[in-house]
């Protein structure tokens, strides 16, 4: 059995945006043992073989999988239509036998099922949830409740001895699962200490001026995409400084942008240099090139989690003492 989801408040600091909750919600660990629904809320899998991989993965690490109803359908490029793919997601936070969520693949189609969410459903039946890329538009909603999320791999991909420890280390040990990125840019040195938000660019940037905004007010804002050529990189995050997303916001950390190409018929553009220019206008401390993101080896990053990220250093360390104090406690709870 795993523990069940507990509160701590968050410091006055932390809770001044006009979405983020005073009382940070942490889903239990999933110790051994724990019950999985895997579920494909966005783009659909190619074939069983990749459901099979997903079951074994998650049984190599010691947990039980239920997976969902509709998770092998294909509907155009989405895993079934808005109803079946919204059915399984509801069906695994209504179930409380279920222990987490862990999204098969993202692709397209995620955002679509967040009218069928609310705040009030979330924190009523807190699971933890794992996933990247489309399911950042989950993540958004799992933030707006004040829930801590898992911006880490698909159950389908394989999965790296880097990936899995870190892996291992954000959900059945609540410890640290980001670290060194000594390969990272300093993009603007400094240190600074925020909750961790954001996910897919292209997500977070189509989510701005919808209920599911995401509030990057006192945060880390932690960014990656691929397929986009740098200009729409430099589009979408011009469109989030427009609406004035980054006000407020403690620091960046860029992940990997893979295969983002830099030139087009009219001249090129680098990455660096539009990074480089957002740091510049935010004055906060940015790193460029961490370890999440569209590859092989990605830390987990626990969203809602606070962290502080020393750009001269390259590191983002989660401080994990909260979310442990609250495990210790109700493992002596239950002694």
């Amino acid at each position: 059995m795993v523990a069940a989801a507990g509160t701590f408040d968050l410091p006055e600091d932390d809770a001044r945006g006009a979405h983020h909750p005073r009382s940070l919600r942490v889903p239990p660990l999933l110790t051994v043992g724990a019950r999985l629904a895997m579920i494909s809320p966005s783009g659909p899998l190619q074939g069983p073989h990749e459901l099979e991989l997903a079951v074994a993965t998650a049984e190599s690490l010691g947990w039980k999988v239920q997976v969902g109803q509709h998770a092998l359908r294909r509907t155009g490029y989405f895993a079934g239509d808005d109803a079946q793919r919204g059915d399984d997601l509801l069906a695994a936070l209504h179930d409380d036998t279920i222990d987490g969520i862990w999204c098969l693949r993202g692709g397209y189609g995620a955002a679509r099922l967040l009218p069928r969410l609310s705040v009030e459903l979330l924190q009523r039946y807190p699971k933890a949830l794992i996933g990247y890329s489309d399911i950042t538009a989950l993540h958004a909603a799992w933030q707006q409740a004040g829930l801590v999320s898992y911006h880490g791999p698909t159950a389908r991909a394989p999965l790296s001895d880097f990936s899995r420890d870190s892996l291992v280390r954000a959900l059945q040990h609540g410890t640290d699962s980001c670290g060194a990125a000594p390969e990272a840019r300093v993009v603007r040195g400094g240190r600074a200490t925020g909750r961790l938000v954001g996910g897919n660019l292209a997500l977070v940037s189509s989510l701005c001026g919808t209920p599911w905004a995401v509030d990057f007010h006192d945060a880390i804002v932690v960014l990656e995409d691929i397929g986009e050529a740098t200009y729409r990189i430099d589009r979408m995050l011009t469109q989030l400084r427009l609406a004035g997303a980054f006000e407020g916001c403690a620091g960046v950390a860029f992940g990997q942008f893979t295969d983002c190409p830099d030139t087009t018929d009219d001249g090129t553009r680098t990455i660096e240099a539009i990074v480089t220019e957002l740091a510049d206008a935010l004055h906060v401390p940015t790193l460029q090139g961490l370890p999440f993101g569209h590859i092989s080896d990605q830390w987990t990053v626990p969203f809602g989690a606070s962290a502080t990220l020393d750009a001269d250093a390259r590191t983002l360390s989660v401080s994990t003492v909260s979310m442990s104090q609250f495990h210790q406690t109700h493992q002596r709870a239950r002694i």
